[in-house]
């Protein structure tokens, strides 16, 4: 489990510091929602190590995770914009997420493939895949990296919205399988609606946890 306790934070030209606490479980998502500004990308950026909390605490099954740089959080970050290399091919893309090439690496990288749906597609270059596709071999190397925490900001918002339900059902059966813990920062809600398995919105700084909304998911 993750929990942030107190955890503090104020850019130079703010009074106020934000001070988020929440907890947030393997195998569910873990929605963040609120106004521009209101502190998503912030609440991220702590979590990652991006940014330096001045207070509070940061565990992740009971570790600290303050001390810990960037590079050593046990964390995949997943953006609106994919972060493929264009010129490479959805295979080469996908090996980016392996600590070190291997003779099983590409044994690897077929079924990380395969599981996001995109099998037979390993020596297409990333240029000529739709964005849906994108955000696949993004979720494919998030599965080679093996990490404990999955963070999502707005990773939707640039797909239509059949490639959008498709990838949303995707993450949700990823988190199930991978026991990951999943957290998403959306201002759609119904991203939030379809996804959401606890809920929390920023409000003057801190956050509070609302009630889901029931409505019918796949598991």
């Amino acid at each position: 489990m993750l929990v942030l306790e107190d955890l503090r934070f104020a850019y130079p030209e703010q009074v106020e510091s934000y001070a988020f606490t929440m907890e947030a479980r393997a195998s569910e998502i873990t929605a963040i929602s609120g106004t521009s500004g209101s502190g998503k990308s912030t609440l991220l950026d702590l979590i990652g190590g991006f940014a330096v909390a001045s207070d509070g605490s940061l565990s992740l099954d009971g570790e600290d995770l303050l001390p810990l740089p960037p590079e050593g959080r046990p964390l995949s970050l997943l953006l609106q914009s994919e972060s493929l290399f264009e010129h490479l091919t959805v295979a080469r893309n996908v090996a980016l997420g392996l600590p070190n090439a291997d003779r099983k690496a590409k044994q690897q990288i077929g079924e990380a493939l395969e599981q996001v749906g995109l099998e037979g597609l390993e020596d297409r270059r990333a240029a000529a895949l739709s964005g849906g596709q994108k955000q696949r071999v993004a979720l494919a190397r998030t599965l080679l990296r093996d990490k404990r925490l999955l963070l999502l900001d707005e990773p939707f918002s640039a797909l239509d919205e059949e490639t959008r339900a498709a990838t949303r059902q995707l993450v949700r059966s990823l988190t199930r399988q991978q026991n990951w813990i999943t957290i998403l920062v959306s201002h759609n809600a119904d991203d939030v609606r379809a996804l959401a398995d606890r809920h929390y919105v920023i409000r003057d700084k801190r956050l509070e946890q609302i009630p889901v909304e029931p409505i019918a998911r796949s598991s």
